[in-house]
């Protein structure tokens, strides 16, 4: 035998050998695309049930709580356990973490009580205990909590739990159970639907009827799903606590293939129930109440380091989708709570422009500003899920909500996947303006210049050097002018002196609380007709006090509720639609409930006599939505401006509970002016100088503060940072060619290393 005929036949058993191996590996869901899974089920490496059960087998590992009770004396308290998940019963730790360890001079603490944590009963099922009160990250927990109630049989819902939510091939259910029961027990669970499709399809999946074949899903519980508790991660006990019908949105989901497979934790109702001012007021303390948390299922911890945060009230969507338990997030934005967890979670964000995908089917507020976003591994997936979602009849309209009548012109002729690009070579981004915002990049304090220099140098080494893009930059206070790259030459605010004093004349009228005029500009009368003239012909300054950022807020007419949302109308009118037997207003709402702390349990009970539905200031805000809109489109036009950039956030990510120094609102951007934003991982950051608790001037709370003379230092463990692009109404087709090219030619996302593939 010829030496070359050896050589070939040892190739090819080497090959043989190879393919057989690769046959028999099971496929890992683990940082899997949609694309690859389709592969997957086509190939018969997996089917839709393989994969879901994968994905159980994830959540069975990680899904646990993360979390150890904040106490006065740091003493063990009894075991205690909570809500079945994935066929477990979640066990709490009975370790707690001594309070001064976090909170210095106690004995000098002269506010109200402090809200220490503890083990108490939920109002929903009392079999169920939970952490109440003040609570931190575990250190490696090797846990997330990130997914609060999967459907599964049995565990999907309180009110039609274990044998109430048997199949209906097991017979009649037990005597006791609630009757609504013997309905909602016909439906599949996840398992249940993947064998469905399995049985219907094989391995020969229809993608072009159902794109998001076999994609799980996990959705923020805002969002109404009708085979699955829904309760805005309140602990609330309604009479039937899956709603009768699902969210426009998560309908659409199902329609297109996708398994509705778990709801993830979140604040509850967004960000709180807010407190619109009233006679009842907390009773106690909770310091650093405001991340993301609820009653019903805790606190989410960060996957890339258990202590720290994910950040926004979509928390647990970011968590759920960083840690692998499931393929594609569902968050929901009022102001940074979907593009922050992605950020910090090491996932992709896409924002659409308000109305592009419906939003009705909601707890909370249904607001101008709020929205549904996209969580993914990667921006493309976000695509595709935001094609999917597109009814063939009606396209992106909903006629339950009024926001998705947008008008025809801003939607794109061709699927929005056509605007993705697969690679970074070849300078795909020439002949693109991208303007860096500046204003987001100030280096306040000595915990905002790491992530801030790491960003600009994503900016000009990846975006202008690597993929063509030419770069202006707009000029703020604070940052130094950059001699590489050049000035817009029209600013937000020149747009607003033209268009302010035609629109919005008023406005300069308005004082402060000591009696002095917002707008005051020396050498100026700026309530008289003849500045009015002046500034609209850019013959007279406007204060510098305004900028894009603040101006959502600045000089705002003052409503009876200082969010100039309405949260009794909102409530009241989805459950006027949900109609449940119990919880039918926000009075008995507040009457089946606990909440998260004292002080959202004042703001519940203060909305029940809310008498504010009139308010002027709320009118003011969509006014103003619209200006705001109006100057960046023309700062746009003037600086022939394609898409803004910068840093998602320039803060490192903060402690569970802990102390958080110059962290960057975002809020007054793209929710505000309801226009679309993607984010895309941009790498890792160790550098942190750690901020400590320190007693304010009268010792009755306690504020975050940078420890005096501390250097940084490094953190424990890498943390993921992010990208973000944003630009005008209607410009999604040009922030995903931006996001998928930056994403492609940088591939910064990495995986949680302390939860990589489950072990059989």
């Amino acid at each position: 035998m010829s030496a070359f005929r050896l050589q070939a036949l040892s190739l090819n058993l080497l090959l043989s050998t190879a393919c057989a191996q690769a046959q028999a590996a099971p496929f890992q869901v683990e940082e899997a695309s949609i694309a690859q899974i389709h592969d997957a089920i086509r190939s018969g490496a997996t089917s839709c049930k393989g994969v879901v059960e994968a994905y159980l087998a994830r959540a069975r590992a990680y899904n646990g709580i993360c979390t150890a009770l904040l106490t006065p004396d740091g003493a063990d308290v009894a075991p205690a356990f909570g809500m079945r998940r994935a066929g477990a019963v979640l066990k709490f730790p009975t370790r707690t973490v001594k309070a001064s360890s976090l909170l210095p001079d106690l004995d000098q603490y002269r506010g109200l009580p402090l809200d220490y944590g503890r083990m108490e009963a939920t109002v929903s099922d009392p079999s169920v205990m939970q952490q109440m009160g003040m609570r931190v990250g575990m250190a490696n927990a090797g846990q997330v909590n990130a997914l609060e109630t999967l459907n599964l049989r049995g565990e999907r819902s309180v009110t039609c739990k274990g044998r109430f939510d048997a199949h209906p091939s097991s017979g009649p259910l037990p005597a006791d159970a609630p009757k609504i029961c013997e309905e909602f027990r016909r439906q599949p669970d996840a398992l249940e639907r993947a064998a469905e499709l399995d049985a219907q399809y094989g391995r020969k999946p229809d993608l072009n009827k159902l794109p998001l074949y076999c994609v799980t899903v996990a959705i923020k519980d805002v969002y109404d799903t009708r085979d699955m508790r829904s309760t805005a991660n309140n602990d609330v006990n309604f009479a039937m606590d899956a709603p009768p019908r699902d969210a426009t949105l998560i309908a659409r989901l199902r329609d297109k293939g996708a398994i509705i497979y778990a709801k993830s934790v979140a604040h509850e109702f967004n960000g709180g129930p807010g407190d619109p001012g009233g006679a009842a007021k907390p009773k106690t303390n909770l310091v650093n109440g405001g991340q993301a948390f609820g009653s019903w299922s805790g606190q989410a911890c960060n996957p890339y380091d258990t202590e720290r945060v994910t950040r926004g009230s979509s928390g647990g969507s970011g968590a759920a989708i960083g840690a692998n338990l499931a393929t594609i997030g569902i968050c929901e934005q009022s102001g940074a709570s979907c593009q922050g967890p992605g950020s910090r979670n090491g996932v992709a964000t896409l924002l659409t422009t308000k109305g592009l995908l419906p939003d009705n089917g909601g707890i909370g507020y249904q607001w101008f500003n709020d929205r549904a976003g996209v969580h993914a591994l990667h921006l493309a997936d976000t695509v595709r899920v935001l094609d999917a979602v597109k009814d063939a009849e009606q396209g992106y309209f909903d006629p339950h909500d009024p926001f998705t009548a947008v008008p025809q012109a801003l939607l794109p002729p061709q699927p929005y996947s056509r605007y993705v690009v697969a690679s970074g070579a070849g300078k795909p981004l020439k002949g693109m303006r991208i303007a860096i915002l500046r204003e987001h990049m100030v280096k306040k304090t000595a915990n905002h210049v790491a992530i801030s220099d790491q960003i600009d140098r994503e900016i000009k080494t990846v975006l202008r050097d690597q993929l063509g893009a030419e770069l202006v930059e707009t000029v703020t206070a604070g940052y130094p002018d950059d001699p590489e790259v050049a000035n817009v030459q029209f600013s937000f605010n020149d747009a607003l002196a033209e268009i302010l004093p035609r629109l919005m004349p008023e406005i300069f009228t308005r004082r402060d609380k000591k009696g002095e005029l917002y707008f005051a500009v020396p050498g100026h009368d700026v309530t008289s007709y003849d500045y009015l003239k002046a500034l609209s012909r850019h013959q007279a300054p406007l204060t510098d006090k305004i900028n894009m950022v603040n101006f959502a807020g600045f000089a705002a007419l003052p409503c009876q509720n200082s969010l100039c949302a309405d949260l009794r109308f909102d409530i009241d009118r989805y459950l006027a639609e949900r109609g449940d037997a119990r919880v039918r207003d926000w009075p008995s709402w507040v009457a089946n409930a606990k909440f998260r702390e004292d002080e959202s349990r004042a703001g519940a009970e203060n909305w029940i006599s809310f008498k504010g539905h009139f308010d002027e200031g709320k009118s003011e805000r969509l006014a103003r939505s619209y200006v705001a809109r109006l100057a960046l489109e023309k700062m746009m036009r003037e600086n022939r401006i394609d898409a803004f950039v910068h840093p998602e956030n320039t803060v490192p990510t903060p402690k569970i509970l802990g102390p958080n120094v110059g962290s960057i609102s975002l809020d007054g951007i793209t929710p505000f002016f309801q226009i679309p934003r993607v984010v895309v991982p941009a790498g890792m950051t160790q550098t942190v100088v750690e901020p400590v608790y320190v007693l304010n001037k009268d010792r009755s709370d306690y504020e975050s503060a940078l420890p005096p003379d501390a250097r940084p230092g490094k953190l424990a463990k890498p943390m993921p940072i992010a990208i973000t692009f944003f630009a005008g109404q209607g410009a999604e087709p040009t922030l995903i060619r931006i996001g998928t090219a930056y994403e492609a030619a940088t591939h910064h996302r990495q995986p949680p290393p302390d939860f990589g593939p489950v072990k059989h």
